[in-house]
This record gives structure tokens, C-alpha cells and sequence, in this order.
């Protein structure tokens, strides 16, 4: 068969018989095919496959329900003829035999429970009772797989196999078993007919291994269960990894995702000189879970000007016909790596940055190729009904069963393993070198070259704060600084990521250390702006956190800030990111990898150039759904809470830690020591706020979030001012999570140090920066849970002023202070006047802002004052700190 595109298939986009491969606009037609030499037949003896060399066992018609001309099918290749390619005839054979090793293993690893050889008539009872698994991808992926390995054994180089259709996990599975790297990791799985059935029966079953290509196999850093994030994932592993070609194999279902669709850009921030490179495989199979994909019903000429626009140089390889494709294939490999290495050798030589296409491969091949092409008189071979399970009643219809068989046989298991079930040594010799196996390359376990970061002392960046709420700063300033030395120090391992908004969020300093990394040629006008930067910026949240995750998982360190409203668009990449940390760590040969950081700013509370539309506080809802021994959520008040937190956070492994503080002028608290203790507790009572002097207190003010901490502080101070006599404790939470007892959270607070901060009968007003349910699941379970009264921001804005946001959501001073006292029984008498001023401030408020555009004297001038005396100014800004303009304020 050379056609791929056969009546009731696809429609066809070239003549049906006319394999292809083509480059660019140039059309290569093969010459003839020819077949391999039949199978012949030995009485005796059985099936014997001559080319193939001597079987160690044989198919014997005695021991199976399927006649022997059933086991002969198109799985077996055609002879190699005239067509050009650069396998030689030995080599396309073992080559091909190869294929169908990982093709059985992949329907053993669905079906099979025992036989696994097929040593006798495959019986229902070997059939697993639920049937589980992807198949229609990974015979593709195999196909793909294998010819990798014999460029990179040819070639010596260090490759990386990224599957973006991760639902064919068998793939994965079978390729790792194949080359050794999984029993390996799993000794209990060794390499042999034992192992294989151990293999075969642990596939998504209870206390085995799950379907897509989790961290349990030892060549895949990516699990693809989600799609879109395979190709970000590529570039982020190539970056600053100069020596490594990443194979990013892209289903066309997946390229219908938006972030996938994204991830095209990525070649443009590709530095030759000193980052590696990637080549996209877009497989083209057809079909996704019940209908056909966009780009495998485009045309050939359409897919070329698309992807060329993109700044790719395609090569289509299309086909069902054997042995061409493999030898089409081959050329395709052979001819990108050389792409690849000139345009490499060319920028590293007069080091400039190539701007030249990058080369791709198109893969178009029939889903669940070489599987059943009808079944019950329904076609499935390069049909969508190939996605999953090709046979589905196997155990209760004979037929399914008979035609399994047929099946598995098909693939001549007796040419592929020995009598011990082993691989055969001339199938042995296919695997690369042992290092360069692309489940032993050391990139794709990151953490086995992760190299911790030289950082600076972070006690260098502390602000002077001459006393709590004295001055003022825009906090991220000071971490810019930090995050500046951090990039002058790992010149190699370090990258900060951002969608366009690093001047925005006041981590300018940065700039002074790197450039953006530029897309394109660079104008005079443009800042900060060139081939070689490392900050890289590109409008897409998706991009940012993909490019980092790459980054991360192949052992380097990095973080990304963004606005708070839209870091919501990763919030689903980010859980499967939490999700690999945590399957990770049931396996002790995954090394600890550097954390993911991700610096939240332009929060909810002022937005100030913005609106509705930018004010969301749900990310870190999402987060804290994730296991609690993989997140970490920190609020820091202000600049030298702000670095003491980022430093804890590029030191720690293996966790996703989310820091929330914003951009604007605010209040600073704390000096250096005050903020390193602070933070180290995770939360504390902050002494200069309170008056309970040691006993104790009638309320206590929570608070977690710069803005909340600025108005249950200013609470703090109003009650005292107005309600003589009452005793007050203010406790600033640092560290969410500490909230939580310790059996929740493995860092939570025991209920001794708990009750030392918030008493045990205590009414407790919480201020906090987002949903209030937060709080309340934290401090489930902890004495008189019901006491805690928690305000926060309840999804209401608009563009206001800074005040007016904390009124809208009623978490307020006067608010917190009007709630405290409704809490307070012994002061209800000496509070209503109180009370009442505090609402009647509400209601000038409202008044006020609509006729001044701003707000009231009262607010904009107030600062803490140990005598409660009214300031008539705003407190000056920090020493040594002025607010530069950056023209991106928003």
C-alpha cells in the first residue's frame, strides 16, 4: 500500500498513490516499492521470517485460535527496493522490527494481563477486564521514536523526546522499556519476559502505572495530558542548553489549542549561540477523540505557507507505504539536523543571531496505523475510532478476541524478543549509547544538574524604615535589585519571565543586569531590547509560565511576574505543573528540581489604571486547591518582607510558591530585622499595632495582603483612638499556609504557637487580600473556628480610587473597626459613638470621592502615630528609594 489517503479516509491532497516527501515547495516522488521476501512456511517449525534472522521460538497453528495467514499483515515491511533513503537494507530491516517491538508492547500494555508473549492461544481470561489506554496515537509516536534513536546514534547527540499527545503514554512506556531506562528505574520491571508481563499488567491499573507519560517513566518531562504545552515546554528546556535538540512531537488535536498555537512565536526568542534547539514534529494523523483536526485537512501547499510564516522551514513526510516512509523519514531527520547544525555553527562562529527559518517535520500518517483496519464491518485504521481502544469486547466477542490475536501476531513477536524475552541483540544495537538513551540524558530528570544559585546577601536590599508606617515605597523596587545581582551571578541559569509587564511591576532594576531578548531586529528606539537579553517578555501567560516550567524541569532556576488578574489564565496550567511536582516525589530517582516562583503585583486593590476586568484575587484559590506539601502562598507587607520571601523562595525545591504584594506606594512596616524574624514565623503580632499589653485581648485584628494590612493596622488605630480602654492585638500573617494545623499542611502552625498569636477565645476580625473562604478552610479545625469574622475582596470594582476599592468589598478600616466593636460586649455603651462616627465617615466618603475624584483628606494623609494624632501629610518616601518614571504604570 503506498497510499494514505484511501477512499473512505481522509480526503485526499495529493494523488492517492504518490507518497510525498516534501520541503518547501519541491516535490520528491519515490521510486517503486518493492516487498521483503515473503514469509515462508515451515512445516515443522511453524512461522519463520528468513530475513529477519533466526527465530528463537515459532508460530505454531496448534497453539492459536487465529488461522497462521491472519498473522501475516502489513505490519511486516516490503522489501527495500530502489527508493532512496539513507538506511541501507540491514539496517531498514532491524530498524522496522524494532518499530514493531514497541508497537506489541504498546496493545500488550492496553490488553494483556498474562501471555505476554503469546506463547499459547490468547484466551479471554488474559484480557484484562478494563481496557484503558490510547492507541490511535502511539504507533506514530513510536515510528517517530525509533528513528530517533538512530540519528542520535549516528549523530551523538543529546536529545530529549517531548510527547505532546501524552495520552499515548504506551509510547513512552514501551520506548523506555526498550532501551533499558525503565526497569532500570523499576528494577521490578527488568528487561525480560518476567518484566514484560509485570509491564503489561501494571498499565492503568490499581497500584500500577497511569495512561499518559507521567514522571514514572524515565523519558518524559512533560505528561500531556492537558494539551497545548508541549512545544513551550521545548523551548524552555533549550534555553541556555546549547548542546541539547529537543524532539517536541505535536498532535494536530493539539495544535487546535490556544496556548499551542501561541507557542509558534517561541522560535524568535531562539539565541542559536547559546541556547539549544527545537524540532517540531507535527503529527498529522487525522482524527481527534470523534472528529478530523484543521491542519490535517489543510492541503500541503496551505500547511507550507503557514508554518513558513511562522518562521519554519516544513518538510512533509506522508504515507502508509513500507518501506518508503521509513526511508523518507530518515532523509527528513537527516536533512533538519544538518539545518539545525549549520545555522548553530554559523552563529556561534561569527556571533551573530541567525534569523534564518528553523527546520520542521509534518508528519501525515493514518491514526492507529498498523492496527485493525475494519472492525465489525466498520473501518478504524486512520480513523477517528482508532483514538483509544481499537477492540473494546474482547473477553465477551470471540471474534474481537480472534482478531486481537490476529493482531499482536501480526507483529512476529518470536522475530523481536528471545526465548527469555528479551530484546534481540541485533535490536539491542539499535539503542543509542547508554548516556545518550533519551531516558538517560540528564536534562530530562532536571534535577540531577541543577546547580543552586550563587545568590547575593539579601540583607543588602533592605529599606530603611526609620519606624513602622514612616515612610513609604513601592515594594517590588527593592527585589528588582535582588533579582538583578541573581542574573549577574548565574549568567547560565537564570531567567526572569514576564508578559510585557516587567517596568510595570518596578522590577526595572533587572534591566541593568540583561536585556529583553529580542523577537527581531532591534530599533534605536526601543529599550532595553537585544538578541542576547534574558528577560524574557512576550504578551502571553501561557508562553511565560510554559517557557518556565521547560526551563525548570530540565534543572535551571527562573521566575515570572504578572498581574494578578491574569496569571488566572495559567491557573490550569499550573495545577498539571503541581501535579507532576507531586507524582514526582513517589519516586526517589526523580531529583528535586528549583521551585516555581511566581511574583503576583498590579493586584485587585489598586489597579489604578484599570478596571473590573483586571481585579480578580481567584489564582491563589486555585493554587491552594493543590496538595499543600507542593504550594506556598506568602502575602509580604511591604519591601524588606517582599526580598526576605523571594530569597526563601529561590532556595527551596520542588514546591510552586505564589507572592502576592503590589506595585504602588504603600506603607512600609518593618525595618531588615524586624521583617527577616517576621517572616521566618510566618506570622506575628506586631506589638507597635496593639494594646493588650500582655493580656488578654478583647479583639484581635488579622491580616494577610499589603492593602488588608494597611487597613486593619489603621483599624487598630481608630479603635484606640475612639474607644478608650480597649485591648487590641494585631497578628500579620506572612505565610497562608501556617494558618492551617500541621496534619493539613505540612508547615502549618502547631495549636500551642496558633493559640500564642490569635488566643483560643478571642473574636478575630481576619483581613485578607482575597476570598474570605480561604481563611475559613485554613483555620478549620483550630479551637472556636466560628470566631474568626473574615472580609476580603468579594468581586467588586471599577476604576476608583484606593479607598473607595476596600469600601465597595467592605473590608475597610471602618468597617473592621465597626465589626471588632460589635464583637466587644464589655465597651458596647462607651463604642456607639464610635460606631457611629465610623459610619458616618462611610457615608461622607461616598459623598466625597464623587465631588473630589479622590479621596479624603483623612485617608490619603493618615499614617500610624503612636499618640493617634491626625498627620496632615502623606509619610515622605523611603531613603535612597525614588520612584522612577517607567510611562508603564498601569
Amino acid at each position: 500500500m503506498t497510499a494514505l489517503f484511501r477512499p473512505g479516509r481522509l480526503p485526499p491532497t495529493r494523488t492517492p498513490s504518490s507518497p510525498v516527501m516534501r520541503s518547501g515547495c519541491c516535490t520528491t516522488a519515490p521510486e517503486p516499492v518493492h516487498a521483503l521476501p515473503p514469509i515462508e512456511t515451515c512445516e515443522s517449525q511453524g512461522l519463520c521470517i528468513a530475513p529477519y534472522g533466526v527465530a528463537m521460538y515459532h508460530f505454531n497453528s496448534t497453539l492459536s485460535s487465529a488461522d497462521q495467514s491472519d498473522a501475516e499483515s502489513a505490519t511486516q515491511p516490503e522489501r527495500p527496493g530502489s527508493e532512496a533513503g539513507p538506511l541501507d537494507a540491514d539496517l531498514l530491516s532491524r530498524l522496522h522490527r524494532y518499530w514493531n517491538a514497541a508497537n506489541y508492547l504498546c496493545v500488550g500494555q492496553i490488553y494483556l494481563k498474562a501471555n505476554a508473549l503469546l506463547r499459547e492461544p490468547l484466551l479471554a481470561e488474559h484480557i484484562k477486564p478494563r481496557l484503558l489506554g490510547h492507541w490511535g496515537t502511539s504507533v506514530g509516536q513510536n515510528f517517530i521514536y525509533v528513528h530517533l534513536n538512530r540519528l542520535i546514534r549516528e549523530r551523538h547527540i543529546e536529545t530529549i523526546f517531548i510527547s505532546g499527545p501524552g495520552h499515548g503514554g504506551p509510547t513512552m512506556n514501551a520506548c523506555a522499556w526498550l532501551e533499558g531506562t525503565y526497569s532500570e528505574v523499576h528494577p521490578d520491571i527488568p528487561a525480560d519476559e518476567e518484566g514484560m508481563l509485570g509491564f503489561f499488567r501494571s498499565f492503568s491499573t490499581p497500584g500500577g502505572i497511569p495512561s499518559h507519560c507521567g514522571p514514572h517513566t524515565p523519558n518524559s518531562l512533560h505528561e500531556g495530558g492537558e494539551l497545548g504545552y508541549s512545544l513551550m515546554h521545548a523551548f524552555g528546556a533549550v534555553f541556555d542548553n546549547p548542546h541539547l535538540l529537543v524532539a517536541c512531537v505535536i498532535g494536530d488535536g493539539e495544535a487546535e489549542t490556544c496556548p499551542l498555537e501561541g507557542s509558534w512565536k517561541s522560535v524568535h526568542f531562539l539565541d542559536p549561540r547559546r541556547d539549544g534547539a527545537v524540532l517540531p514534529i507535527l503529527h498529522l494523523n487525522g482524527y481527534k477523540i470523534s472528529g478530523p483536526t484543521v491542519e490535517a485537512r489543510l492541503p500541503d501547499e496551505q500547511l507550507i505557507e503557514l508554518y513558513r510564516g511562522r518562521g519554519y522551514q516544513p518538510i512533509i513526510v506522508a504515507g502508509d507505504d513500507l518501506p518508503g516512509m521509513h526511508q523518507r523519514f530518515a532523509a527528513a531527520l537527516d536533512t533538519c539536523y544538518d539545518a539545525i547544525r549549520e545555522q548553530q555553527a554559523h552563529s556561534r562562529k561569527d556571533g551573530g543571531a541567525s534569523r534564518a527559518r528553523w527546520p520542521m517535520i509534518i508528519l501525515r500518517s493514518p491514526k492507529g496505523w498498523t492496527g485493525p483496519k475494519v472492525v465489525d464491518g466498520v473501518p478504524v485504521e486512520g480513523t477517528f475510532r482508532a483514538h483509544q481502544v481499537p477492540l473494546a469486547n474482547v473477553i465477551g466477542n470471540p471474534q474481537h478476541l480472534q482478531q486481537l490475536e490476529r493482531w499482536m501476531r501480526s507483529y512476529s513477536p518470536e522475530t523481536l524478543f528471545d526465548q527469555n524475552g528479551r530484546l534481540l541483540p541485533e535490536l539491542q544495537a539499535l539503542t543509542p549509547p547508554p548516556a545518550l538513551r533519551m531516558g538517560a540524558v540528564p536534562s530530562v530528570n532536571g534535577g540531577r544538574v541543577l546547580v543552586a544559585l550563587d545568590l547575593p546577601n539579601f540583607a543588602d536590599y533592605g529599606l530603611e524604615v526609620p519606624g513602622p508606617g514612616q515612610v513609604i515605597a513601592e515594594a517590588p523596587r527593592r527585589l528588582g535589585e535582588y533579582l538583578r545581582d541573581v542574573m549577574r551571578n548565574n549568567p547560565h541559569n537564570f531567567r526572569v519571565f514576564g508578559p510585557d509587564e516587567t517596568n510595570s511591576n518596578r522590577l526595572n532594576a533587572v534591566f541593568e543586569a540583561s536585556n529583553r531578548t529580542a523577537p527581531g531586529p532591534c530599533l534605536e528606539i526601543d529599550d532595553h531590547l537585544a538578541s542576547d537579553g534574558r528577560v524574557m517578555e512576550v504578551l502571553s501567560e501561557h508562553l511565560c509560565e510554559g517557557w518556565l516550567e521547560g526551563y525548570l524541569l530540565t534543572g535551571r532556576h527562573g521566575m515570572w511576574s504578572t498581574y494578578e488578574a491574569f496569571a488566572q489564565v495559567v491557573d490550569s496550567m499550573v495545577t498539571q505543573h503541581a501535579k507532576w511536582l507531586q507524582q514526582s516525589r513517589e519516586f526517589a530517582w526523580r531529583r528535586p528540581l528549583a521551585s516555581l516562583n511566581i511574583l503576583i503585583s498590579s493586584h485587585a486593590w489598586r489597579n489604578d489604571h484599570n478596571g473590573f476586568s483586571h481585579q480578580s484575587t481567584g489564582f491563589v484559590d486555585n493554587v491552594l486547591q493543590r496538595r499543600a506539601d507542593v504550594v506556598r502562598v506568602y502575602y509580604p507587607p511591604d519591601s524588606n518582607c517582599l526580598v526576605n520571601v523571594f530569597d526563601h523562595c529561590l532556595r527551596s525545591r520542588n514546591t510552586i510558591n505564589v507572592v502576592t504584594c503590589g506595585k504602588q506606594p504603600d506603607f512600609q512596616w518593618l525595618d531588615f530585622d524586624a521583617a527577616l524574624k517576621h517572616c521566618s514565623q510566618g506570622a506575628s503580632i506586631w506589638d507597635f499595632a496593639g494594646s493588650d499589653d500582655g493580656e488578654p485581648p478583647d479583639v484581635v485584628l488579622g491580616c494577610a495582603g499589603d492593602v488588608p494590612t494597611t487597613e486593619a493596622v489603621a483599624a487598630a488605630w481608630l479603635l484606640q483612638k475612639h474607644v478608650p480602654g480597649i485591648r487590641v492585638r494585631l497578628v500579620n500573617v506572612v505565610d497562608l499556609g501556617i494558618l492551617s494545623a500541621p496534619e493539613d499542611r505540612p508547615h502549618g502552625m502547631d495549636h500551642v504557637s496558633f493559640e500564642a498569636l490569635f488566643t483560643r477565645e478571642a473574636p478575630v476580625m481576619f483581613a485578607y487580600h482575597g476570598s474570605t473562604w480561604v481563611i475559613h478552610s485554613m483555620v478549620h479545625g483550630r479551637a472556636n473556628e466560628a470566631r474568626f469574622h473574615v472580609r476580603g475582596f468579594s468581586d467588586r470594582g471599577t476604576t476608583t480610587t484606593p479607598f473607595d476599592m476596600v469600601v465597595l468589598n467592605r473590608l475597610s478600616r471602618y468597617h473592621l473597626a465597626i465589626d471588632a466593636l460589635s464583637h466587644v460586649p464589655r465597651l458596647r455603651a462607651q463604642s456607639l459613638d464610635a460606631v457611629h462616627f465610623f459610619e458616618s465617615q462611610l457615608r461622607k466618603h461616598h459623598t466625597w470621592i464623587r465631588e473630589h475624584f479622590e479621596d479624603m483628606p483623612e485617608i490619603r494623609n493618615w499614617c500610624w502615630t503612636a499618640d493617634f494624632s491626625e498627620s496632615q501629610t502623606p509619610p515622605p518616601l523611603a531613603r535612597g528609594h525614588s520612584r522612577g518614571q517607567t510611562f508603564t504604570d498601569a
